[in-house]
């Protein structure tokens, strides 16, 4: 049995969690900076580092209150080392380090995305080879893992990543932040009336765009205004989303035919979405030989018990760090040589 005391403050959210064995959560405790970036439609970084050196002591408090444990219960401490932003990550950086250095626990870096993908493991076993399409604010990748712990990128955005596009036509549309849920309720309850373009539909490769839906949706929205046209917002949110979706689930299709995988995950920020979901789950229908494992709804936003779960990973193969850890912002997994 091991138990990971675990980190996480790469962007706007200050968490600390206990996680046995790499599938069990004992704890998770989560503060986050909603309000407090809304009034300004995103995270300022600097507004967000404050909040964690804020909140890191109290969600580490409440993590072993939940786990009714002590640091003697515990065999390491993950922490959260990139990517993200800088300021951020270096206070769970340094919360990491100063509970591990007091209590003679071993430090082990993770990559915050390996932690998105890891989080599937609290819905099921990852069988092997996988694949994961990992959709969140800042990345849009889909990774192959031919085994645990073994990521390497088939599929990544050109530019925008699909949830800073829904940030994005969610100020142009005037949705408080985050935009995400607003446009996806919307989506469900409404019918599509244009049809937004798919960017790189034919290209023979895995990769993703969306700045160009983006510009399409602000032109839209411009030109009916200067018309002086009454929008339905619900409508325009149903179209963006299809596109979003279209152009998901249109790469994943083609990866998937020609990298068979035993499981796929689904995880980041915008795998709560509910229409990426469904259309997922009917796509993998079509794929009886791959189980779909998308990472469960509480988890798919940024968290520790994640960190916890891709530590767990790291810790049973050695992976260690010293106290002159560092962070490291642009962090990403490696390309696939093809």
């Amino acid at each position: 049995m091991t138990r990971i005391i675990a980190f996480e403050s790469s962007a706007d959210e200050t968490s600390v969690a206990i996680v046995e064995d790499g599938h069990t959560v004992l704890s998770n405790s989560v503060a986050t900076q909603i309000n407090s970036h809304r009034r300004f439609g995103g995270i300022v970084p600097e507004v967000a580092s404050r909040h964690h050196i804020e909140w890191i002591t109290r969600v580490l408090d409440d993590a072993l209150k939940q786990a009714a444990l002590t640091p003697k219960d515990l065999d390491a401490v993950a922490v959260t080392y990139g990517p993200g932003l800088v300021g951020s990550l270096l206070v769970g950086l340094m919360g990491a380090k100063t509970f591990a250095m007091a209590h003679h626990l071993p430090i082990v870096p993770v990559n915050h995305l390996a932690g998105h993908i890891a989080a599937a493991r609290f819905a099921g076993k990852i069988e092997y080879p996988a694949m994961a399409l990992m959709v969140s604010g800042g990345h849009t990748e889909l990774v192959l893992m031919r085994e645990e712990n073994d990521f390497k990128v088939i599929g990544e955005t050109r530019d925008d990543a699909a949830g800073e596009s829904y940030d994005k036509v969610g100020r142009l549309l005037e949705f408080p932040y985050p935009a995400g849920k607003i446009i996806d309720d919307l989506a469900r309850k409404n019918q599509a009336t244009v049809k937004f373009p798919t960017a790189m539909a034919h290209d023979d490769n895995y990769d993703f765009s969306f700045s160009g839906l983006k510009s399409a949706v602000i032109n839209y929205v411009h030109n009916a205004q200067q018309r002086g046209e009454n929008l339905n917002k619900g409508e325009l949110a149903a179209s963006f989303q299809n596109a979003v979706v279209d152009a998901l689930l249109g790469r994943t299709k083609r990866a998937l035919e020609n990298y068979p995988v035993k499981t796929f995950i689904l995880a980041g920020g915008v795998a709560a979405n509910q229409q990426l979901r469904q259309t997922l789950t009917a796509l993998l229908e079509a794929f009886p030989e791959t189980t779909f494992l998308p990472v469960p709804m509480q988890y798919t936003g940024d968290n520790a018990a994640m960190i916890g779960a891709a530590g767990y990973w790291n810790y049973q193969a050695g992976i260690f760090s010293d106290l002159d850890l560092n962070t490291d912002p642009g962090l990403d997994f490696d390309l696939l040589s093809l």
